[in-house]
């Protein structure tokens, strides 16, 4: 699979389909299979571009860059590398923040903003000590078993949520860097962007999922954004693309297509 080195990192990506270029990146701790779904059912007409960000999945654990802002200048890098100057860039999660990073500091290099279940422009808030502490004793003890349980605890989608999927991710969390895990956390808790949503003009698009806890931000950023539409999906968690792939890969399509439509 190709890797390149993008500001000092080995980072890995995968390219499938042709037409217009889409950029589709991961959340916190996870990797190109949360995007998997999607990204099969829009390679038939668009260029799909898959990457996985430093200290996770298949690139370099490096001793440092584990902020949104040098994820986004990795995109940037990755963009370079691929001789692309524009590309439509989606980001879920954690990749969302990613996203406003982007639309923020490399407008030029965006034709449009796709956002699926980011974290919140404000940022997470404050760490919990109490959590922070669980999940780091979790990764020293390897505890699969306690990551397993809180997947399992929340699991409302028996028919795609299997116990297969679960241990996958459980296992991919033990695996990614400590750096990933410890400092893209504080990045995504420091991010404060809210304040300057109204700068993106860029064609945006939020897709939210019903289910997802946070919705309630996810809403509040989406009126903040000047020219942007809304896809909320009942059915759906956090993992909207694992969840329902189908309408997410047909929102993304028409926005494609389409654009925006203009809200008042």
């Amino acid at each position: 699979m190709p890797h390149a080195v993008i500001n000092g990192a080995r980072i890995w990506y995968e390219t499938h389909g042709s037409g217009q270029p889409i950029l589709l990146h991961h959340g916190y701790t996870a990797s190109r299979v949360n995007w998997a779904p999607v990204a099969e059912r829009l390679a038939d007409s668009y260029r799909i571009i898959l990457m996985e960000c430093r200290g996770t999945g298949e690139s370099e654990h490096t001793p440092s860059g584990y902020t949104l802002e040098q994820f986004a200048a990795d995109v940037v890098g990755l963009l370079d590398h691929l001789g692309l100057d524009r590309v439509t860039y989606a980001g879920h999660s954690m990749g969302g923040g990613i996203g406003y990073r982007l639309a923020l500091d490399h407008p030029a290099r965006l034709v449009r903003l796709i956002l699926m279940a980011p974290i919140p422009a404000d940022g997470i808030g404050p760490i919990d000590p109490a959590l922070r502490e669980m999940r780091l004793t979790e990764r020293r003890n390897r505890d699969l078993e306690g990551i397993l349980a809180r997947y399992r605890a929340q699991r409302f989608r028996t028919d795609v949520e299997t116990d297969a999927w679960f241990e996958d991710r459980a296992r991919h969390i033990l695996g990614v860097s400590d750096g990933h895990f410890e400092q893209a956390a504080e990045s995504m808790a420091a991010l404060s962007l809210g304040h300057r949503l109204g700068e993106i003009r860029l064609p945006t698009l939020m897709i939210a999922g019903a289910v997802d806890g946070l919705l309630p931000a996810n809403l509040q950023d989406f009126l903040r954004l000047p020219h942007a539409t809304l896809e909320v999906l009942s059915r759906a968690g956090h993992e909207v693309a694992v969840h329902e792939p189908d309408r997410v890969a047909a929102a993304i399509a028409a926005f494609m297509e389409h654009g925006p439509v203009a809200k008042r």
